[in-house]
């Protein structure tokens, strides 16, 4: 049992989840994104899918889709189409200008992860992953449109 709540698992993983999503935010900002536009452009990037299939994967609200797509869209990385087999769909892919958006993104993302777990061996990171995969959590419990 921890000595006090600031020793706690959940304190110690909160805290350092912040600090770790600030230096996060932080790399994808070299690229001008948001985490939900990075995410967005990294489903896309290996090959396009229809706006209900991408909404699903992201688990996101299909209505929080729209407003990510659109400010993609606004910006040239992302481009939704209709579905020539039916025009009730819309399929959305990468652009050009998305994929190199990200490839920034991949570089400074691994710069900042090479950074952050410096101290944790390739062994160490892959139990921190299992780990982390273990800890319940639902992410529809909680409000994740935030920046």
């Amino acid at each position: 049992m921890a000595a006090s709540p600031a020793d706690g698992l959940g304190f110690l993983l909160s805290f350092r989840g912040e600090l770790t999503g600030a230096r996060i935010r932080a790399a994808l900002g070299v690229a001008g994104l948001h985490p939900r536009q990075a995410m967005t452009l990294m489903r896309l990037a290996p090959g396009s899918m229809s706006q209900r299939e991408l909404a699903a994967v992201m688990e996101v609200d299909p209505s929080q889709l729209v407003a990510i797509l659109n400010e993609l869209e606004s910006e040239g990385l992302a481009e939704r189409r209709r579905d020539p087999a039916d025009r009730r769909r819309h399929i959305v892919e990468i652009t050009e200008a998305g994929a190199s958006a990200l490839e920034r993104v991949d570089e400074a993302v691994s710069a900042a992860e090479r950074e952050l777990f410096a101290d944790l061996s390739e062994a160490e990171q892959a139990v921190l992953r299992s780990l982390l995969d273990r800890v319940s959590v639902d992410a529809s419990d909680h409000d994740c449109s935030g920046d």
